[in-house]
């Protein structure tokens, strides 16, 4: 057996630590993410080059978004409990989304997130994740589907 060079931890035996507090938890739960969906669908309605690649009512993408975030950010596992793993990249390959379209998105969920006011460091690991999500999700270059290779294990 070899000997530990690490600080103790729960598993070793050791004195453990308080876990730390999701991003869901130290933001409120659901209804912070609730109102970020609904102020980020807000302006999706209006937006001129966004909302013709949405269905004609957006109540399923709402509650689905919902799910998503407030289970990626440390809530319950209700979107995969109800659609399985998110497949964010397969989910939106139908979807023409070019540096454009990525932009607009990404302006409207910060905005969203903005006008809510969460603390720091929450709201910049949130900025982070959006940024580098929408990035990733872009399918399209000059109006050209482009196939990008797969994530880092995924």
């Amino acid at each position: 057996m070899e000997a530990s060079t690490g600080p103790p931890t729960p598993a070793s035996g050791g004195p453990s630590r308080p876990a730390a507090r999701s991003i869901y938890d130290v933001l409120g739960g659901d209804a912070f993410f609730r109102r970020l969906v609904d102020s980020f669908y807000a302006r999706i309605e209006t937006d001129p080059v966004l909302r013709p690649l949405f269905p004609p009512s957006l109540e399923a993408g709402k509650e689905r978004q919902f799910l998503f975030l407030t289970q990626f950010f440390g809530g319950p596992g209700r979107y995969s409990a109800l659609y399985g793993h998110p497949r964010l990249r397969a989910r939106h390959l139908p979807f023409p989304i070019g540096q454009e379209e990525r932009d607009r998105w990404l302006g409207h969920m910060l905005a969203a997130l903005e006008g809510l006011e969460p603390p720091e460091p929450q709201a910049e690991e949130m900025r982070r994740y959006f940024a580098s999500t929408s990035q990733f999700l872009i399918n399209r270059a000059g109006g050209i589907r482009v196939d990008f290779p797969a994530a880092p294990g995924g």
